[in-house]
């Protein structure tokens, strides 16, 4: 079976999708930015495994022996659905492969924004760290003592929220319904959440409803100096209304792991800002994610193969 993986990959990586391709899938990596290698490739594709670069119409159209788009992750808002469905093209997800990745990247950004890291790296490597302005000190942060809320209640907050209340940090959520797993009296609605948090982590899939969800009026409703992480989806926020709460001071901080438009243009202006810790989309990307989704994604190629039912078919 042909099998596309769409995404850059370095040694170390063919090594583990070679290992879990076996005998009998035949794994070809196609990079994003590379359209020939794409164009190429596609005609024979009968899984595409796909990572973050939009799955098009157009590329769905151009692989007519297309069988299964497996996403590696969990988000599905970068697959043209309707093109799939139009198809009977099955798409499927990989529930709870990145939540141990996602979820420490998330504790790694509330601690950089809370402790500067970017700054005090910088300064350092410079040969300046040990004759900062003492102003640049002022104002430092635990976690412990805050009050951390998650926005959504899936597998990656449910991973970080011990983690974050062995901190000593009070942990509220917001979801669609409480809980059972949770705290009876930690759930919120949204607004009271935000009432209450210092910092506010988002953990939500993008999708109509959503877009957006996080904009001017939400954000005057945290504390003044709250801190926002987003490691879930960039369309989550308005990016103008984020862009004025960190400059005004009403938001603190920011860790970004994903943006509106990816990859960010380098003329984004939060690019620039002085209390903004990114990343580039590598929340998910860790050995152990990649050895937990490519099993898996093998497993549904097998189960394809066999006429089985598939793993977390989405559509």
């Amino acid at each position: 079976m042909r099998v596309l993986f769409h995404a850059a990959a370095g040694p170390d990586l063919r090594a583990r999708l070679a290992a879990a391709a076996g005998t009998a899938l035949m794994v070809t990596v196609c990079e994003e930015a590379d359209a020939a290698g794409l164009a190429r490739e596609l005609p024979a594709t009968e899984v595409l495994w796909h990572v973050l670069a939009p799955a098009t119409a157009a590329m769905i159209e151009a692989a007519p022996r297309l069988r299964l788009i497996q996403k590696i992750g969990v988000g599905v808002n970068t697959i043209d659905l309707a093109a799939a469905s139009a198809r009977g093209i099955p798409v499927c997800n990989l529930p709870g492969t990145n939540a141990r990745a996602v979820a420490e990247l998330t504790l790694a950004l509330m601690l950089a924004c809370l402790r500067r890291l970017p700054l005090f790296h910088a300064a350092t490597a410079a040969g300046r760290g040990f004759a900062l302005d003492p102003a640049l000190l002022d104002g430092l942060g635990e976690l412990g003592g805050r009050t951390v809320g998650l926005v959504g209640f899936g597998a990656v907050p449910r991973a970080l929220a011990p983690v974050l209340a062995a901190l000593g940090c009070r942990v509220l959520y917001t979801a669609r319904a409480a809980h059972p797993d949770a705290p009876a009296d930690a759930f919120r609605p949204l607004d009271a959440l935000l009432a209450e948090a210092d910092i506010l982590s988002l953990h939500l899939p993008l999708t109509e409803a959503t877009a957006g969800l996080i904009d001017a009026a939400r954000l005057a409703r945290l504390r003044p100096g709250a801190i926002l992480v987003n490691t879930a989806r960039g369309g989550l926020v308005d990016p103008a209304a984020l862009l004025a709460a960190l400059r005004s001071g009403r938001l603190a901080a920011a860790g970004l792991d994903v943006f509106a438009a990816e990859p960010a243009p380098p003329d984004d202006p939060l690019l620039a800002l002085p209390n903004v810790v990114l990343t580039p989309h590598i929340g998910w990307l860790t050995t152990g994610t990649f050895d937990r989704s490519f099993a898996l994604a093998a497993e549904n190629c097998r189960r394809l193969a066999a006429g089985e039912a598939l793993l977390h078919r989405v559509a």
